[in-house]
């Protein structure tokens, strides 16, 4: 046993925290209990990141630079527990390639990034482009669960 873990301020917050997670309650009245007890539960930086599970992913796995292009991002594993099934992935992708479009300047009328060439072969800025779309999705990792029981097997299992 480590230090101070037979003290009674362990048992005491062991004892909390289990009943805190235990606990036999309605989603309003865990929601009202929650935000009592812990009434922010985003820690900065994800504090300034509007609440829309796209815009948060996003910013997550964005790198921070790539290239010397800076992206501005928190360079983050994103665990996405899906349990209604309405995560749309697409939206996801399409969201993060319009955020790496617009850190290196590409949003303009008429610019179409990642086109082919006349030769047929990608560009360089598309295939670099594909490469760090790739890195930001690999950091991205989508968990569907379709009861309580494949959630709890989930969290256990990671």
């Amino acid at each position: 046993m480590g230090p101070g873990a037979g003290s009674p301020g362990v048992k005491h917050t062991a004892m909390e925290a289990r009943s805190w997670i235990e606990a036999d309650e309605s989603a309003k009245e865990m929601l009202t209990r929650t935000l009592a007890q812990r009434p922010f539960l985003l820690h900065p930086p994800l504090h300034r990141v509007p609440l829309r599970v796209g815009n948060a992913a996003v910013d997550c796995i964005l790198p921070k630079e790539w290239n010397g292009i800076h992206f501005g991002g928190l360079e983050r594993l994103v665990m996405y527990f899906d349990l209604d099934c309405r995560f749309d992935v697409l939206r996801l992708s399409e969201v993060l390639r319009y955020r790496l479009k617009e850190g290196r300047g590409f949003i303009q009328v008429g610019m179409q990034v990642g086109s082919r060439e006349r030769d047929g072969t990608m560009s360089l800025a598309a295939q670099d482009d594909d490469e760090l779309f790739l890195a930001c999705m690999r950091r991205f990792l989508y968990i569907r669960c379709f009861s309580s029981y494949e959630f709890l097997a989930a969290l256990k299992a990671r």
